[in-house]
């Protein structure tokens, strides 16, 4: 498993498009029956994609984690953005839809990623953070989750966001996971931007045509630079950071955080005049 390390703002600063992207972005995580994790020491955070093309794909332990088993000491929240699927914890079947998410608590020691067609493989986007108790296990297709309607077409940027894991939501320990789908004719996501010191956050682009992208800009708020993102890469985003971002096109994206509390409200705004 791939170890990212932090990065402090005043050495962001000096990044140039290579550094940027070596530092933040998560690319190459969709292969075909491989559980491909990457381990970030922002919040001890660990995100990933499993797409099973064949046999049922366990999630094992890394030697990164010093565990016997993944969740140990761990919890994992998983959205999938592909075809159907099934999640098999501890002999339970869990069937995942596009869109539809599942929490998995401490202490759960056998996971298996399956799809129910090969030639429409489900892809699974993991997060998994540091965990003190257990909570249960719990599915929430996208229905059922907390929905709310932000944005407008005059700005480009009317979207839905689903609530999945936070406070009102499924619990968990210090995860907080939902997603955000644009629609049709707007670009723009989280904008007004904002920071939050006490979390970090991953984001996740999926629904992203071929041959588009999505402009992902980041950095202090007075020092902001830009990443350029494919479909099924994510961006790590620290706490110093804003996240937001444009696409050539509409798009979707899972934003996953972790640290210090689970208000999804907890953000310091910035005005986009404030912006440099």
């Amino acid at each position: 498993m791939k170890i990212l390390h932090s990065v402090h703002p005043e050495d962001f600063k000096r990044f140039d498009t290579a550094a940027i992207r070596e530092r933040f972005l998560l690319s190459d995580l969709k292969q075909d029956n491989t559980a491909n994790f990457i381990y970030t020491h922002y919040d001890r955070m660990v995100a990933g994609v499993v797409k099973p093309t064949g046999e049922p794909i366990p999630l094992k332990t890394y030697d990164n984690l010093r565990s016997e088993y993944f969740l140990e000491r761990r919890e994992v929240g998983v959205i999938n953005v592909g075809g159907d699927g099934e999640i098999i914890a501890e002999g339970k079947t869990h069937s995942l839809q596009k869109l539809d998410c599942l929490y998995m608590g401490k202490g759960i020691r056998t996971i298996e990623f399956r799809s129910k067609n090969a030639q429409d493989p489900a892809v699974y986007f993991v997060l998994s953070a540091p965990a003190h108790k257990d909570h249960p296990t719990r599915l929430m297709n996208s229905q059922n989750s907390m929905k709310v309607d932000l944005g407008n077409t005059h700005t480009a940027n009317q979207r839905t966001i689903y609530k999945y894991i936070h406070k009102e939501g499924i619990q968990s320990c210090q995860l907080v996971m939902g997603l955000t789908v644009l629609h049709e004719g707007s670009v723009w996501n989280t904008m007004p931007a904002h920071t939050h010191d006490r979390r970090m956050e991953v984001y996740f682009y999926f629904d992203v045509a071929q041959d588009q992208r999505v402009f992902h800009y980041m950095g202090e708020p007075t020092e902001t630079r830009h990443i350029l993102i494919g479909n099924h890469e994510a961006v790590v985003s620290p706490p110093w950071s804003i996240h937001a971002g444009s696409g050539t096109s509409n798009y979707s994206f899972i934003w996953g955080m972790a640290g210090e509390n689970m208000e999804f409200t907890d953000m310091d705004a910035v005005q986009i005049r404030d912006l440099r």
